[in-house]
Formats: C-alpha cells, sequence, structure tokens
C-alpha cells in the first residue's frame, strides 16, 4: 500500500513511529507537510499538488494535523477523501473533535458522562454562569487551548469572575467547567482504535499543578481500567466518529467523564508507559480496513 502522513514535522516521535511501523509493514511511506499541499478543485478530477508537482494516487493518508492549522489540514485530507483516499480519521471527525464545544454538545447528547460545563457570551452573566457549575473551585479553558495551555483552575468565586471576564473582554471564547477534586490531578488517557482500547495509562500532575498533561510536566504509568470507563472511552470515539483517538477520562465520584477527545493523540506517552507498539497496531488497522472511497461521513458536512 501507498500511505500519506500529513505531518508538519519530521521528527515528531509520533510521525516517526507511524512511518517506521508502516515500513516495517512493507507499505510505501510519504511524509506531506499539509500546509504544501494545495489543491485543484473540480469536478472532473479533483487533485493535490505538492512543491510543485501533482501528488501520485495513496491508498491511505494519516492525518497528524497540528490544532493551529486545524483549517487548512481538514481542507486539505478533505481532498484525499474526495479523491478516493481511505482516511485513517476523516475531516468531518476531526473537525468534530476540534471544536470543543460542539464536541461536548455531542457527548451530551449520547449521554456520556461529563463534568457540568457552562458556556456564555455576555460580563453579565458570569455570576449565574458560576453558580451553575457548582461554584469555585472551578475550571476555565479557552476553546482554543491546546496541550493544557489556555486552562486556569479558580479557587474563588471572585477569581473566577476575574478570568471569565478578562476571558471575554479579549474576545476569547472559553468553557466553565466544575472542578474534579477527587480526581486528584490525575487523568486516564485511553486510546482506542477501531472501537476498542488498546491501550489506557493514567498521568499525574507534577506537584503544585492540576493538569496532568504530560507537555506541563505530568507523569504516565499503565492502568487497568474498568468496563464501564472502555465502554465510555468506545462511545466517545464512536460519537466523534473517530476511527483513532485518545480519549481523556477523569475518574469521579459519579463515574467516569469525559475532559476531551483527541483525534491526533501523540503516541510516546502511551508507547513508553504500557510497552505496547500503538503504531504497529494504527497500521493493521490501516490494513484491514483501508478501500478507495470508504468515508462513512461523507456528505455529511
Amino acid at each position: 500500500m501507498k500511505i500519506a502522513v500529513l505531518s508538519r514535522n519530521p521528527n515528531l516521535y509520533s510521525t516517526k513511529r507511524l512511518i517506521e511501523a508502516a515500513e516495517k509493514a512493507g507499505h510505501e511511506v510519504r511524509r506531506l507537510d499539509v500546509l504544501r499541499c494545495y489543491m485543484n478543485i473540480t469536478s472532473a478530477k479533483p487533485s493535490i499538488h505538492y512543491k510543485g508537482t501533482e501528488l501520485e494516487h495513496f491508498d491511505a493518508v494519516i492525518p497528524r494535523i497540528g490544532a493551529s492549522v486545524t483549517f487548512y489540514g481538514t481542507a486539505v485530507l478533505r481532498q484525499f477523501e474526495m479523491m478516493g483516499v481511505y482516511p485513517l480519521n476523516e475531516s468531518v471527525a476531526l473537525t468534530r473533535s476540534r471544536d470543543k464545544l460542539r464536541a461536548l454538545q455531542l457527548l451530551s447528547r449520547k449521554g456520556i458522562g461529563l463534568p457540568v460545563t457552562g458556556f456564555a457570551n455576555k460580563p453579565d452573566d458570569i455570576n449565574d454562569l458560576i453558580k451553575m457549575v457548582g461554584g469555585a473551585p472551578l475550571v476555565i479553558k479557552l476553546l482554543q487551548g491546546t496541550q493544557g495551555i489556555g486552562v486556569v483552575l479558580a479557587e474563588t468565586n471572585k477569581a473566577a469572575e476575574s478570568v471569565i471576564e478578562s476571558f471575554l473582554g479579549l474576545h476569547a471564547s472559553a468553557l466553565v467547567q466544575e472542578f474534579i477534586k477527587e480526581a486528584g490531578g490525575s487523568d486516564i488517557r485511553c486510546f482506542v482504535i477501531g472501537e476498542k482500547v488498546v491501550a489506557a495509562m493514567k498521568r499525574e500532575a507534577k506537584e503544585g499543578e492540576f493538569r496532568s498533561n504530560i507537555h506541563r510536566g505530568g507523569s504516565a504509568r499503565l492502568v487497568k481500567i474498568t468496563p464501564v470507563e472502555r465502554e465510555t472511552a468506545v462511545r466517545a470515539a464512536r460519537t466523534m466518529g473517530l476511527n483513532v483517538c485518545g480519549v481523556d477520562i477523569l475518574r469521579s465520584n459519579h463515574g467516569p467523564v469525559v475532559m476531551e477527545v483527541n483525534s491526533s493523540p501523540g503516541l510516546e506517552g502511551i508507547e513508553n508507559a504500557t510497552g505496547k507498539d500503538i503504531a504497529g497496531m494504527i497500521i493493521k488497522f490501516i490494513e484491514k480496513n483501508a478501500k478507495s472511497g470508504r468515508t462513512r461521513t461523507r456528505g455529511k458536512g
């Protein structure tokens, strides 16, 4: 098979591992900087050009699109889909998961456990918004934030009011969520491939920090998850329409709650924590499922 990996940085661990696993399985792989792809959008023969030449046909495409280039990256991915190339994760599913508000609304509609979450547009509504999520301490998250950036823990109602006012004053959209104190600064990353949790790790925040992201200095170790947590992760992935994703779960007093569904989960932390060949599993999934024009969400916007 000929596989394209959409990744801007050839030195990223995840990119290198996916290429290595695909080549080991006997496939031809090419890494493409998504911002250097440009498209001929036509009904007759849609095509993608790269650095001055038209790209050859690929059997499958693996999107590793950074959050900062989601708009252009998903446009390129859509073009591959129009050309009949099998996407590991589809453009519609990727766009859903990157819109944090939309993702939470979709998960809520399916009855999946979530932290109590509020969203508002006007400073006049802040006090009621804070009450709505149970008061301080609470977590305030920028919709555009990634890897724990733009996430603030407000210890008091006054502090929460001040942070939310600041964000609204800068015309920045933010979610307000209940703080799951019992999680103790840790979360569980469930790695889902094809509606199956293939690995799970517990991420713990460093001392004095409440964000458990490894990019923020958190540590990770292998963890055994419960059947309910497994089912929650699989349902969250299915709701987003993602074949491969990382589902971040907190253990709350009222059961597992989903914090985020990550459509481009890093492989380094999960492979090191679990010792599993996650990249190899992803390539096997592609081998089993890649068929020309096989897109479940095609035409759904």
